[in-house]
């Protein structure tokens, strides 16, 4: 109660507000600024519905993560045959076609509002990334870096094991769970360097897990499988497949082939999942340039 309902209080004083306390609290969200450039997620895939379904999601998570934020998803290579096909038949009920990076960025010069920020769907190295860099750098748009690696990202991919019945939820309990994996390979796409960078990643899981985990990637023929036996030959029996993949910049068959291929069972991929909202809003708060102070010196009185 503040005291300024107590008759005779000297002075009113204001009542702290109930915003929970500790180490582990929330920190205060920071306000996005008058006029800041739109967030443009870059996504490296075609435009499945499936696809689309994902990234709208993650779009209502980073939302809700920054509020006030104008956000939009942009694709490469851009729309499906099937989705540009739909489009010109009519059959999307006269909504606009899915934006590509590039229409995105048109639009912004178009309209006459400030280059957008571009955030890359991806954890790590991957082949669009040149792509991405051409178009910031022939139209003005800020380029953040790759999302990962990141603490958050093996939170993530461990929650993904254990809603597969594949790792404890909780590394403080200490029951066991029959098909529990003794052994993890954390798959991405982007090739060895991206699976190089996952590797950072997985020294997070493998702390969270205390199991061994070895990073491959899918769009290499026999990464997968060579990090399996790998596994196996150092004592593993039971290793699991973790993708660090959103879903749609990883080509639907990988997922299904690779888990298929070495017989081990694979977790979902982590999609929208809250974590990864996070990082896409810090990355994108953190490439908004600094706001200019004003001087608060104020012009000397005339005598």
């Amino acid at each position: 109660m503040s005291t300024a309902a107590i008759p005779g209080a000297p002075l009113p004083v204001r009542t702290p507000g109930s915003r929970a306390r500790g180490r582990h609290r929330r920190p205060e969200r920071p306000e996005v600024p008058a006029g800041a450039p739109a967030l443009v997620l870059a996504v490296p895939a075609e435009a499945t519905p499936e696809a689309v379904a994902v990234v709208n999601e993650l779009l209502s998570v980073i939302r809700g993560e920054q509020p006030g934020i104008e956000a939009a998803a942009g694709w490469l290579p851009g729309p499906s045959a099937a989705e540009a096909a739909q489009a010109a038949e009519g059959e999307t009920g006269g909504q606009p076609t899915i934006p590509t990076v590039e229409s995105l960025l048109g639009a912004a010069a178009e309209a006459g509002l400030p280059a957008p920020v571009l955030v890359p769907l991806l954890f790590g190295p991957h082949p669009y990334l040149p792509q991405l860099q051409q178009l910031a750098a022939d139209t003005g748009a800020l380029l953040t870096d790759v999302l990962g690696p990141h603490p958050l990202l093996a939170e993530a991919v461990h929650v993904r094991l254990s809603e597969a019945g594949l790792a404890r939820a909780d590394r403080a309990r200490l029951f066991a769970i029959a098909t529990s994996a003794d052994g993890v390979v954390l798959t991405t796409v982007g090739g060895e360097e991206a699976a190089a960078a996952a590797g950072i990643t997985g020294v997070l899981l493998a702390a969270r897990l205390a199991v061994p985990v070895v990073a491959a990637a899918l769009d290499v023929p026999g990464s997968v499988a060579g990090a399996v036996e790998h596994l196996r030959a150092t004592g593993s029996q039971r290793p699991a497949l973790a993708p660090l993949v959103i879903g749609p910049e990883a080509a639907g068959d990988l997922l299904l082939g690779a888990s298929e291929q070495t017989g081990c069972p694979s977790a979902a991929p982590l999609g929208a999942y809250p974590t990864v909202g996070q990082l896409v809003a810090s990355a994108y708060l953190a490439a908004l340039p600094a706001p200019v102070e004003e001087d608060p010196q104020e012009p000397a009185e005339q005598a």
